[in-house]
């Protein structure tokens, strides 16, 4: 996780009308790292991830992304360059089978890409490893109506793998699931990692974001309170009265 951060966010801000919803955000993420980002329910996460990704533009400061700033670029672009999240409430396409929902974003991102052009072939191929990886392998063709509620997060996760990203913002993809299925989850991203992508991860569950996270940063009220060691983190008086107090 040596030289330039994969991500290098300055000065970030933004509001929606008079209520600043994030303020002078500064967050590097290594190549390779594992990132959780944890906060009180309204504290700025999913607006945070929205900048980043682009489906909302921040008015101050500055986003780069593999050393080429993205602030300004359309989120689909964002995507092309290898930066892709999942969302905590899956909507895949519901008439189309497994391999087809990963076919779609394949081809929409990585063909896209200048020199890439993947055969068929190749393209089914890699969907299928990809099922696999998340551990849907035997599911290709079912319609994501067939899934379980764990089994839908798991496809939602590779949905956005599809894209062949380097970096992945993970979005609650834990959410409402048992203990033994958390861990399911946690399989698949500590899988992701150790594949090469950079993992954020935005997570509630405290039990899992320690357990896979080797770097923390906390929001409070739009701004960030604390960053580093996960053990250090939780004992911070302030991010401990952020949870106390939410």
């Amino acid at each position: 996780m040596n030289g330039a951060p994969i991500l290098a966010v300055n000065g970030l801000g933004k509001r929606f009308g008079g209520f600043v919803a994030l303020e002078n955000i500064a967050l590097d993420v290594a190549t390779g790292e594992r990132l959780g980002l944890i906060g009180p329910n309204g504290s700025g996460k999913s607006t945070l991830v929205n900048c980043l990704c682009g489906t909302v533009h921040n008015e101050t400061g500055t986003v780069t992304f593999a050393g080429q700033r993205i602030d300004r670029l359309a989120a689909h672009r964002r995507t092309r360059l290898g930066l892709a999240r999942s969302f905590q409430l899956p909507k895949p396409f519901h008439t189309l089978s497994l391999i087809d929902n990963l076919r779609v974003p394949l081809l929409y991102a990585v063909n896209a890409r200048p020199g890439h052009h993947l055969a068929a072939a190749e393209v089914e191929a890699r969907c299928h490893a990809l099922l696999r990886e998340v551990g849907l392998g035997d599911k290709a063709r079912r319609l994501p109506r067939d899934l379980t509620q764990v089994e839908m997060r798991k496809l939602e996760l590779a949905r956005a793998v599809a894209t062949e990203p380097r970096l992945l913002f993970a979005d609650e993809a834990m959410a409402g699931l048992s203990p033994a299925e958390v861990e399911e989850i946690l399989a698949v991203l500590f899988r992701l990692n150790e594949g090469g992508i950079t993992i954020v991860l935005i997570e509630h569950i405290m039990r899992a974001v320690m357990s896979f996270s080797t770097r923390l940063a906390v929001l409070v009220a739009g701004q960030k309170i604390a960053d580093g060691r996960p053990e250090e983190v939780v004992r911070n008086p302030e991010v401990e009265r952020a949870y106390l107090g939410e």
